[in-house]
C-alpha cells in the first residue's frame, strides 16, 4: 500500500485517518478521550492537536492546526 499523500494546503479534501497517521508521525501517539485524539506537542499552548472526525473526513479548522503545529515544528527543529 502506498502513502497518502495530504494536501494540508486544502483543508477540506483532508480524510481523518490520513491526518491521524501525518499526526502520530510527528507527535507520537495520541491520548485518546470519547471522540478526541490529543496529541502532546513539545510546547505549551497553541497550536493545539486535538482531532474530531467529522464523517470520513477531517475537520478543516484542525487540518489548519495541524499544520501550524508541523511548521512551528519544523521551524524550531524541535524533536
Amino acid at each position: 500500500m502506498g502513502k497518502a499523500i495530504i494536501n494540508l494546503d486544502t483543508p477540506s479534501g483532508v480524510e481523518f485517518n490520513d491526518l491521524l497517521k501525518l499526526c502520530r508521525t510527528y507527535f507520537g501517539e495520541p491520548i485518546i478521550a470519547g471522540s478526541h485524539h490529543i496529541f502532546k506537542t513539545p510546547w505549551p499552548g497553541d497550536p493545539l492537536i486535538n482531532l474530531q472526525r467529522d464523517g470520513k473526513m477531517a475537520k478543516q479548522y484542525q487540518v489548519m492546526q495541524v499544520k501550524k503545529a508541523i511548521e512551528k515544528r519544523e521551524k524550531h527543529h524541535v524533536v
